[in-house]
């Protein structure tokens, strides 16, 4: 539950300090998400906008940013808006990605559909010659699901508390944002790899034409993104027509060094058209397919079923055999951001940071306990014993186990087998890539800063007597000041200290480039010398390589 009593206690008089606004009226303190009246008028580029006030901000949903994506349109990139006459009404939220049902969580929120490229605006004024710091946020759910709309990540309060304007967008998800067609069809079908993250270059080209309506600063743009979101952002780094439109960036638990190789991505490609019953040259007929049809090979692929999981050659499927393969996030079958050579010309991190970001700074990171979350639905990891750790670690880490559990044991020698298995699981998938992520950034001009969020979310997991800890997601409300949503993030004591300390380090990065929060330490500039990592907490410190032994076996030991 949010506690105003404990924030504005133990937190809100400090940031007065920063400049940054105290909201305390009742209205702000509503749960509800939904936008209400009085009616605030804005003008853009291609029309007026009706928006509303929400949670101590105003609100503007739904807001199309680029035109339609179906049919002939489909696998394309997104055409410009059709401009309006009138006022359009943008107090509701937009239709989020086809997805798989139930996966997304925004109140009063329309059915998913495939033209559903809007985003969702949240500002304390419009027309006021401000110009305040832009939040410009990628949604999580990998490459598949996730909504603007989610209530986790309404921008309201954060955008009423910290004086700045934060934006959203809706962009296509799954096959028909990164289905790679252009070595089967040639230089017609060249971007169709990346085309949720050209929808999300297209939601940045809108904030530089449009976001001085809003109070917001088109030079003065920070993208960020968890999870997925944070893959996303990670991408656009590297992605010349993303260049110059944002400013600053935070990569929260999604470091991935590499993106899909062409060849898996074309192999994908094949095996979808084999189930579609459409043949390589006749590409024209993908416009006809029901988008249902689409989603529904996605979703079978999910389930370990239907043409996806069939190599396209007719060749049984070549099973996976235990191993890290560290640098092999991508299999075939499988889809997401393609390095297709001009889109995404090369991988983000991979072998380095690409050049692009070379002027950009950085927020990386991760939570420290991300796999209480992927477990939630083995209830047996939470009562691990010596022997099901050892099987499972031989199982998921073949020829590696031994020498990680060697390492994590002397790193805590008391913990548990389920505690032991958290970190290192934790440390496979998110950890293991921070830490590289911020060496490979941190020699450029740039700064890069490393965090990793340790307060500890008392979210049941059922079936156990286990508590989430600091899982994935469990920091999103906190980033967003929404912690009276009841979610991942809990409600235990000290939730509102922690949502304070991190909602100002990243608003105040967004500022100035350099993050920073009120009574806590300052956040240094991370350096292979001393790799230096800010731990959020409902009081924060700084250690120097936390996990130091365990983070040189996962970078030079660990095999590919």
């Amino acid at each position: 539950m949010w506690n105003r009593r404990r924030l504005l206690g133990s937190g809100m008089a400090a940031l007065g300090a920063f400049g940054l606004r105290p909201v305390a009226n009742a209205q702000t303190l509503s749960r509800s998400t939904v936008t209400t009246g009085p009616d605030v008028v804005v003008e853009i580029a291609d029309g007026r906008l009706r928006g509303g006030h929400s949670r101590g901000a105003l609100a503007f949903k739904g807001i199309p940013y680029a035109g339609s994506v179906s049919g002939a349109a489909r696998f394309r990139e997104a055409p410009p808006v059709v401009p309006w006459s009138g006022v359009r009404d943008a107090t509701n939220l937009g239709a989020p990605s086809l997805q798989k049902p139930k996966s997304t969580y925004g109140e009063q929120e329309p059915a998913y559909a495939e033209d559903c490229l809007v985003l969702n605006v949240w500002t304390p004024a419009v027309n006021d010659g401000k110009k305040r710091p832009v939040m410009f946020y990628c949604h999580g759910g990998g490459f598949a699901t996730g909504s603007a709309g989610s209530t986790a990540q309404d921008g309201a309060r954060l955008a009423a508390t910290y004086d700045v304007v934060v934006v959203a967008t809706n962009h296509r998800l799954g096959l028909l944002g990164y289905l790679y067609l252009g070595e089967i069809g040639g230089a017609d079908w060249a971007t169709s790899g990346n085309q949720g993250m050209l929808d999300i270059v297209a939601g940045l080209r809108w904030v530089k034409a449009n976001i001085a309506a809003f109070g917001g600063d088109p030079d003065n743009v920070l993208i960020f993104g968890e999870s997925g979101g944070g893959f996303k952002v990670g991408t656009l780094l590297a992605m010349p027509a993303a260049k110059g439109l944002f400013h600053k960036a935070s990569i929260q638990s999604g470091a991935a060094l590499t993106r899909m190789p062409k060849d898996m991505a074309t192999e994908t490609a094949l095996r979808v058209l084999k189930g579609l019953g459409i043949a390589p040259n006749d590409l024209h007929k993908l416009a006809d397919v029901p988008a249902e049809q689409i989603l529904a090979i996605q979703l079978a692929a999910e389930q370990g079923q239907g043409p996806m999981t069939l190599p396209s050659d007719g060749s049984p499927p070549v099973p996976r055999d235990g191993r890290l393969h560290k640098a092999g996030y991508w299999v075939p079958g499988g889809y997401g951001p393609v390095v297709d050579g001009t889109i995404l010309p090369a991988d983000p991190f991979a072998p380095v940071a690409s050049p692009l970001m070379a002027d950009v700074p950085l927020i990386v990171g991760h939570n420290r306990d991300e796999a209480t979350f992927f477990n939630m639905g083995r209830p047996d990891t939470f009562t691990l014993d010596e022997a099901g750790l050892t099987a499972r670690m031989a199982t998921e880490f073949g020829s590696d186990a031994d020498k990680l559990l060697t390492v994590y044991r002397a790193t805590y020698p008391q913990a548990t087998p389920t505690d032991l298995y958290i970190a290192i699981a934790s440390a496979r998938w998110f950890g293991a890539d921070s830490a590289t992520t911020a060496d490979r950034k941190s020699v450029q001009a740039a700064p890069v800063y490393q965090y990793r969020y340790d307060y500890e979310s008392n979210f049941p997991i059922a079936g156990t007597t286990a508590t989430l800890r600091a899982g994935h997601a469990t920091e999103i409300a906190s980033l967003f000041l929404n912690t009276d949503q009841p979610g991942l993030e809990g409600n235990g004591a000290g939730l509102a200290e922690a949502s304070i300390n991190m909602s100002a380090f990243w608003s105040s990065f967004a500022r100035t480039g350099a993050p920073q929060a009120p009574g806590q330490p300052d956040w240094p500039r991370y350096t292979t010398a001393d790799r230096p990592v800010m731990l959020i907490n409902t009081a924060c410190r700084v250690e120097n390589d936390p996990e130091g032994a365990a983070r040189k076996v996962w970078q030079e030991e660990v095999a590919d």
